[in-house]
């Protein structure tokens, strides 16, 4: 999974890239595009199961799913027009899953809210700072289709039929974005495979789901629903069906530097059951519709990331395409079902609680998996 992280410049992007990462490579500065090229890092997703597999076989290699998080130069109003330090950049991201978009939301005066002209700070206003990034998406978005239409028709001259069909839905998206709307309020045909190819060379930015960031104090980041600012972003992700979270990235970047446990009694003492890093990679799973599956052994404990409704040799491809192409049947325990038997698997066998699975048996979030297959 793919996260590109975007907002206006000073709104925290880049301290939160640091702190979830643990990479330090962005640099963070209370002045505008203090960060200049794309800085990435890849973060493991925490998993509590994966962690308990591995307390019980103590195995040679652990291979956790992993996030991979791209941070790029914060976007003005006009970066589509070159303000700012303009949307070359955007590119970085359009190969992501998914947008987070960190949105300020507390008041500071000793950091300025540039949104517009890096000379002219302004009033925190979440809800038209969300407005001014989307724009520079839909017309960075614009310009991608306007390129592709063009090439299109120049193509169907010579009588392609894979051209002329593509015209057909390129034409009104163009329209639709030159009207300042998103991709996503745009109808595609999600049957047309031909159309689906081409969305994802597009890699159109405002198709993509969008998880919203509050980036707020500590008081707020405890109490979300207390926050004002918090309040009107919640609103707008109910209504554009995005998910949000509430956090702190200076909180975040302290809790980075402390050990395991001084992390657990810092999180307790501000209120906070989770870290901005498990809100943030659990809000990813839920937007997407993603699940893990694990498998087990002396050899390795690993999770496996799969997409919810993927049948059991989808599931076994994700390992190696062998095991996809052979597939005969899986043997599938589930994760609370060898908790409850106090991970005795010898237990669970003999209760008959190891489940023999084939083709059109549909992955559930914690199965456990042994595949056997053929070739």
């Amino acid at each position: 999974m793919k996260l590109g992280i975007v907002g206006l410049p000073n709104v925290g992007k880049s301290t939160l890239f640091n702190a979830i990462t643990g990479t330090g490579n962005a640099q963070a500065a209370n002045y505008p595009f203090c960060t200049i090229e794309p800085n990435t890092g890849v973060v493991a997703v925490p998993d509590e199961r994966l962690d308990q597999l591995v307390e019980v076989w103590q195995p040679a290699k652990v291979t956790p799913a992993v996030v991979e998080f791209v941070d790029i130069a914060g976007l003005v109003k006009g970066a589509s027009e070159g303000a700012g330090l303009g949307n070359k950049f955007l590119g970085h991201i359009r190969e992501c899953d998914a947008i987070v978009h960190v949105v300020r939301c507390f008041d500071d005066d000793n950091i300025i809210h540039v949104v517009e002209d890096a000379t002219k700070p302004v009033a925190v206003d979440p809800d038209g700072d969300i407005e001014c990034i989307d724009m520079e998406l839909i017309l960075a978005d614009l310009e991608m289709a306007q390129n592709r239409l063009a090439r299109m028709v120049k193509t169907a001259k010579s009588g392609n039929k894979t051209a002329k069909a593509e015209i057909a839905w390129l034409e009104p998206l163009v329209e639709h974005l030159g009207q300042g709307k998103s991709a996503r309020t745009f109808e595609f045909d999600e049957k047309d495979e031909e159309q689906r190819f081409a969305l994802r060379e597009m890699g159109l930015l405002s198709y993509k789901p969008i998880i919203y960031a509050c980036n707020m104090d500590d008081d707020g980041v405890a109490n979300p629903e207390s926050n004002e600012y918090y309040k009107i972003v919640k609103a707008r992700a109910d209504i554009e069906g995005a998910e949000v979270i509430p956090i702190c990235a200076k909180t975040e970047e302290d809790l980075a530097t402390l050990d395991p446990e001084e992390r657990v009694m810092f999180m307790e003492d501000l209120g906070l059951t989770d870290s901005g890093l498990d809100r943030l990679i659990k809000a990813s799973y839920s937007l997407l519709g993603l699940i893990s599956f694990l498998t087990d052994g002396k050899k390795e404990c690993r999770a496996w990331t799969i997409r919810k409704g993927t049948k059991a040799p989808q599931a076994a491809g994700k390992i190696h395409s062998d095991f996809e192409r052979g597939f005969i049947r899986a043997q599938v325990i589930a994760f609370d079902t060898l908790k409850e038997c106090g991970f005795d698997y010898a237990a669970v066998k003999a209760k008959g609680l190891q489940r023999t699975e084939g083709k059109e048996y549909v992955v559930k979030d914690g199965d456990i998996i042994e595949f056997l297959f053929n070739v």
